[in-house]
């Protein structure tokens, strides 16, 4: 008995990652790609929109897209008609089945998460089908807090088991994090404003290395996942369940945030004025307390983590340079032969430029005993002539339609995290006299922040002389 799948991406005006898996050749040959929107569109117009979003700068590209768009087709969503649009759906997907044949089916939800649970249960009302694989594939946000986070898995657990979820965070599905952002809000201010550099950033993407990260703008989930996969032991195997579970076991070793430990700040004006204030955007409410920068300190509470301390710049908007790395400085021993020398790092780019570097201590030639810092220098586009490094969504979404849930974040790593971030969110939004420091846009943050991060025993590389 054969077997093909369809694609449904309900928000069809967004994603189109599937294309680029299409012409690597890893989707299934009998696929089929269905867009599924509010937007009114006919075929033609459906294909005019996808041809606007893809590559075509050759004419292989353009040949390849026209057999591409020969696998595509087109619902325009009535939301007022009920279930009728869901209905008209599942005739469509049941269309392309041909004899003897079971059907896969992926529900990519490129939709706002207010409406997870309507949809989702319209899906399994609908267009669930018992002859082969349903999935519902989402992405963050996953709820506000803890309690909403729990609440959206109560909802969703009626009609669809954790196996039938995919959770993308597409932190997961890069190569290689701290992570700064040159840029400010860029018109976005009003969604940030009701997010917030914690939710968006640190607790959506921290659950990986244990890091402070004043360098990029990645959602706490990010940052944990980072985290967790930095600072967890080694999983019996690469087996999906045995490295959630290992990640969900670190996270639940890492304490709730402190506010005693934390820096939050707001970027004002840059310097030459060309760059407004984060209050400037017309869409956020004067008077914002909204974050736009986090330093954390977060405790894992492991013996692999004795050995080392992290750097959890958290996240930021408007800073001086855009990166995503994971770094590791070893600490200090108590015995060290020699004194004063500079901290060995483990360092991880992430982007761009994905790279892994060894910072250590060496002794210079010579009867003395002066060293200095050297690097071993791991950069792919030095080491890898022409890399082809695929996009996190091309990964992820890859991962979603073969039934490989290694990057798909747990409902356990999900309530984990938020137990490490809640409380902190709920004592900085009951607490109105706390109002982050002013940093300047295109900085490295607020001026306290150098200080902070040396209060841990941290320094910079930068700070230690010269590399060599």
């Amino acid at each position: 008995m054969g077997s093909s799948s369809v694609i449904v991406i309900l928000g069809a005006s967004g994603n189109l990652a599937a294309k680029k898996l299409y012409r690597r050749g890893t989707l299934d040959e009998n696929f089929k790609l269905i867009g599924f929107d509010l937007t009114p569109m006919n075929q033609d117009e459906f294909n005019r929109h996808m041809e606007s979003c893809v590559d075509q700068s050759s004419p292989e590209l353009k040949d390849d897209f026209v057999t591409f768009s020969k696998r595509c087709s087109y619902i325009t969503l009535n939301k007022d008609a009920g279930d009728d649009s869901f209905v008209e759906l599942n005739k469509r997907m049941e269309s392309f089945i041909e004899a003897n044949e079971v059907q896969n089916r992926h529900f990519y939800m490129a939709l706002p998460p207010n409406v997870y649970v309507a949809v989702s249960e319209q899906l399994r009302r609908n267009c669930y089908s018992d002859k082969g694989n349903c999935q519902i594939i989402i992405e963050k946000p996953f709820g506000h807090d803890l309690e909403s986070s729990l609440d959206l898995h109560r909802k969703l657990e009626p009609n669809w088991k954790e196996s039938e979820i995919f959770r993308i965070d597409h932190y997961l599905g890069k190569e290689m994090i701290s992570m700064t952002e040159t840029i400010g809000t860029e018109g976005r201010g009003g969604y940030f404003d009701d997010v917030g550099i914690i939710r968006d950033v640190m607790q959506n993407r921290l659950s990986a290395p244990a890091l402070v990260t004043d360098d990029d703008c990645l959602t706490a989930l990010d940052l944990m996942q980072l985290l967790a996969l930095t600072t967890m032991e080694r999983p019996g195997s690469f087996d999906a369940e045995d490295l959630r579970q290992e990640k969900a076991r670190v996270l639940r070793l890492v304490p709730p945030l402190d506010i005693k430990n934390t820096i939050i700040g707001q970027f004002c004006e840059s310097v030459d004025g060309k760059n407004p204030a984060y209050k400037d955007d017309d869409s956020v409410p004067q008077g914002s307390r909204c974050a736009t920068f986090c330093a954390s300190v977060a405790y894992v509470k492991n013996a692999r983590c004795d050995l080392w301390q992290g750097k959890n710049d958290a996240n930021v908007l408007a800073l001086d340079e855009s990166k995503t790395e994971i770094r590791i400085q070893l600490k200090d021993t108590t015995d060290a032969m020699l004194r004063d020398t500079a901290h060995n790092q483990l360092i991880i780019r992430i982007q761009p430029d994905e790279a892994v570097r060894l910072k250590m201590n060496t002794k210079l030639p010579g009867l003395g005993l002066q060293t200095v810092t050297t690097e071993l220098d791991l950069t792919y586009q030095r080491t890898v002539s022409n890399p082809d490094i695929p996009e996190a969504y091309e990964s992820l979404l890859l991962d979603a339609f073969s039934g490989d849930y290694s990057d798909s974040v747990s409902e356990q790593e999900l309530e984990a995290t938020w137990k490490i971030f809640t409380p902190l969110l709920h004592h900085l939004e009951g607490h109105e006299e706390i109002m982050p420091a002013k940093y300047t846009y295109g900085s490295e943050g607020p001026d306290r922040l150098e200080g902070f991060v040396a209060s841990y025993q941290y320094r910079s590389v930068e700070s230690e002389g010269q590399v060599v």
